[in-house]
């Protein structure tokens, strides 16, 4: 007989450090401004200022209860609960670039001289449009409603918002990203419950990070506030590594690799990595839930021709453009970073981590050289 779902129950969060860390000084995006036309235009400078300084972002009032999310946190507790082998029947083919599904810890050397593997795992749920048929275990299986309307709302209330604001502050009609940005039409978006399991402190002494530094393939990245710190950035202004403060009632937004080429890379696709964290938090596992938004499959990733500002500011080209290449769609971008990242040459082969990905990319270094490339 099937097993019956569990009750999801609450979700307790770890307190958050004491320690005194070099944190990013972020925007903060209320959306609580975004129904009046005069609101919308301060959004959209703030938002565009973000994207230009810093790379991340706040975004609070986004009409998302705290409830539903820390359901969400506590789906993604019961499954990581869930026995290996059970999570094992989930595996997608990774060196085709798929990633919906489960990923095991350990497919990854962070450390090549002592030979240390990472201990993350992924749990990747497409959006719920009837364009991803996928199996599930009956703990997701028996919530998938609930899954839905969650990222219907992420959509309604977080991403079309702000693909909205930036239409704005790019000039172009409001509608222009949200158009490229439909939940219905095929895309590579999915939510994701991530795990990181905790190292011993004798083992953390050996470790640079977690996940070394790198970019997200796809618009915008939402991440739904962790208190275990851990997350960093690579400044825009400074070029310096940033701690990313959990602050009650947010989400952290990044900006991603398809917009860079969407805006000739006037928005740029921003480098982060999750470190060590503080020594009063390394006694516990790390659970994340994100939304990662992607534009639909068949859009070709050349530079936005409709911008003015774009125009007046010499953004014309991506660097397929500018490399004589033809831009991939986002579904062949999305198949191949994926696949890079999931390559066997991860292990110990330097090339791997500066490949030619597609035609006119080539993948680049972000920091030590001794640790591999994250996900």
């Amino acid at each position: 007989m099937p097993v019956p779902a569990p009750e999801l129950g609450s979700y307790q969060y770890v307190t958050e450090t004491k320690e005194d860390l070099p944190w990013a000084d972020l925007i903060t995006l209320d959306l609580s401004k975004y129904p009046t036309p005069s609101g919308k235009q301060e959004l959209a400078q703030e938002l565009l200022h973000a994207l230009r300084h810093k790379g991340f972002f706040y975004v609070k009032n986004f009409n998302v209860s705290e409830e539903r999310v820390n359901r969400q946190f506590a789906l993604g507790r019961e499954f990581y609960e869930l026995p290996l082998e059970e999570k094992m029947k989930y595996v997608p083919d990774h060196a085709a670039g798929q990633l919906n599904g489960y990923t095991p810890a350990g497919s990854r050397l962070i450390n090549k001289e002592n030979g240390m593997r990472d201990r993350v795992e992924l749990y990747n749920i497409p959006k719920q449009n009837g364009l991803f048929p996928q199996s599930y275990p009956t703990v997701v299986q028996a919530y998938l409603t609930e899954i839905e309307a969650f990222q219907r709302s992420l959509h309604s209330e977080v991403l079309d918002p702000l693909f909205t604001l930036l239409a704005l502050a790019l000039e172009l009609p409001e509608d222009y990203f949200t158009k490229l940005h439909v939940y219905d039409e095929e895309s590579e978006d999915h939510l994701r419950y991530m795990k990181y399991g905790r190292y011993l402190p004798e083992e953390n002494a050996k470790l640079n990070v977690w996940t070394s530094g790198h970019t997200d393939l796809g618009s915008f990245t939402l991440l739904f506030r962790q208190p275990v710190a851990g997350l960093q950035i690579r400044e825009l202004e400074s070029d310096q590594w940033k701690w990313v403060k959990p602050v009650d009632g947010t989400l952290t937004v990044n900006a991603c690799d398809a917009l860079g080429f969407l805006t000739g890379g006037y928005v740029r696709s921003t480098i982060h990595r999750v470190t060590v964290p503080p020594k009063d938090q390394q006694h516990v596992d790390r659970l994340g839930l994100l939304y990662f938004s992607r534009p639909r499959n068949d859009l070709v990733l050349r530079t936005i021709k409709d911008s003015p500002l774009l125009e007046r500011e010499g953004y014309t080209q991506n660097e397929f453009e500018k490399s004589g290449h033809t831009p991939p769609t986002m579904k062949e971008w999305t198949y191949a970073k994926q696949a890079w990242q999931r390559a066997d040459q991860a292990y110990g082969d330097e090339k791997y981590r500066t490949k030619e990905i597609v035609p006119g990319f080539q993948e680049k270094v972000y920091d030590e050289p001794q640790v591999l490339a994250g996900y």
